[in-house]
C-alpha cells in the first residue's frame, strides 16, 4: 500500500536556507528511520537504485486545492522559529511503512529532531485526505487499480516541484508521453505486485501544456526541471484494459512522483481534474 504522509512541524529555532536543501531533508528522513530500525536506515542510505520513498521540500504555506499551485522548492531566507511547516513523505513499499509504524505511533512530543542546528518538533502526522491538504492519502495498490476508470481518456498532471527525466546519460525537461508514463510504469511494476505489460503509448497525445522551467542551484550542479500543468488524451480505438492501466498509473503519481531526484523533493506530481473539450 502506498502512503502519502504529511508531517506538521514546528521549528524551535530558525532554520537557515543552507539546511533546507533536498540533501539535508533526505538525511533527516534517514535519521527518523534509523531511530526505529538502524539496519533499515543504513540500507536506505546505501541504496543506489530506485528508492522506495519520496520527500517534499519543507513547506511554510498552506496547500489549497488549486490546480496550478506549485510548492516551495528553494528558500532564500531562514524559516523563523515557531513557523508552522509541513513536510510530505511518501512510502511505496508496504514493508517500509510497517517497519516505521512504531515511529508514527510513538512520537514523543517533547523530543525534537534536528535539521542542521535547528530543533524540529513533529506535532501531527496526516495520512488520510484533508480538506486543505491534497498531499495526504493512502490506498491499496489493488484498490488503486480496481477504482481506475476504463473510460476516462483525459489525464492531467500538476507538476508541483521541478521535474526532469533521465534519457541516456543526460536529463530532459520535456514531459513526453514516454518519459511520463514509463516513469510511472517502472515504479508501479516494482512495488505494486500487479505488473503491467509495456504500455501502448501510440494512442496517448499531449493536449494541453502550461509549463515553465526552473533552475535549482542547491545541488552539486544546477538542476533544471519543469513545473506547471500537462494534459494528455487517449485517442482512437483503445481497449478498456489499456485505458484502465493508464488511469491507474496517473492516480499513482501522487505517491511516486515523476522523473529524477524524487527522494530529494523533486518531481512532486499529482493528478488533477480538468474539464476541457476537444477543439
Amino acid at each position: 500500500m502506498p502512503h502519502s504522509l504529511v508531517l506538521n512541524l514546528l521549528p524551535l529555532s530558525p532554520i537557515s536556507p543552507g539546511y533546507l536543501t533536498g540533501r539535508h531533508l533526505h538525511a533527516l528522513f534517514l535519521t527518523l528511520v534509523s531511530s526505529v530500525d538502524k539496519e533499515l536506515g543504513d540500507r536506505l542510505h546505501d541504496a543506489t537504485a530506485q528508492k522506495s520513498f519520496t520527500l517534499s521540500p519543507l513547506q511554510t504555506k498552506k496547500c489549497p486545492f488549486k490546480k496550478h499551485h506549485s510548492l516551495q522548492w528553494e528558500h532564500t531566507e531562514p524559516i523563523p522559529e515557531h513557523t508552522l511547516c509541513w513536510w510530505r513523505i511518501s512510502l511505496l513499499d508496504d514493508t517500509l511503512f510497517s517497519k516505521l509504524t512504531h515511529l508514527w505511533l510513538n512520537l514523543n512530543p517533547s523530543r525534537p529532531w534536528h535539521l542542521g542546528p535547528a530543533d524540529l518538533m513533529i506535532t501531527k502526522i496526516l495520512g488520510t485526505p484533508q480538506v486543505d491538504q491534497p498531499w495526504a492519502n493512502a490506498c491499496d495498490y489493488s484498490q488503486l487499480y480496481q477504482q481506475a476508470s476504463e473510460t476516462n481518456r483525459l489525464i492531467a498532471f500538476s507538476f508541483a516541484t521541478p521535474a526532469a527525466f533521465r534519457q541516456g546519460k543526460f536529463d530532459s525537461v520535456l514531459p513526453t508521453r514516454e518519459c511520463v508514463f514509463n516513469s510511472l510504469l517502472s515504479r508501479w511494476n516494482k512495488y505494486s505486485g500487479i505488473e503491467f505489460s509495456p504500455l501502448l503509448l501510440d494512442a496517448v497525445f499531449s493536449s494541453f501544456v502550461n509549463i515553465k522551467t526552473e533552475i535549482l542551484t542547491n545541488y552539486h550542479s544546477s538542476f533544471v526541471g519543469i513545473v506547471g500543468e500537462v494534459s494528455y488524451r487517449i485517442l482512437g480505438d483503445v481497449e478498456p484494459l489499456a485505458i484502465k492501466q493508464i488511469n491507474a498509473l496517473a492516480d499513482f503519481a501522487l505517491y511516486c512522483g515523476l522523473g529524477r531526484k524524487t527522494p530529494m523533493g523533486m518531481g512532486m506530481t499529482r493528478r488533477i481534474v480538468v474539464n476541457r473539450s476537444l477543439t
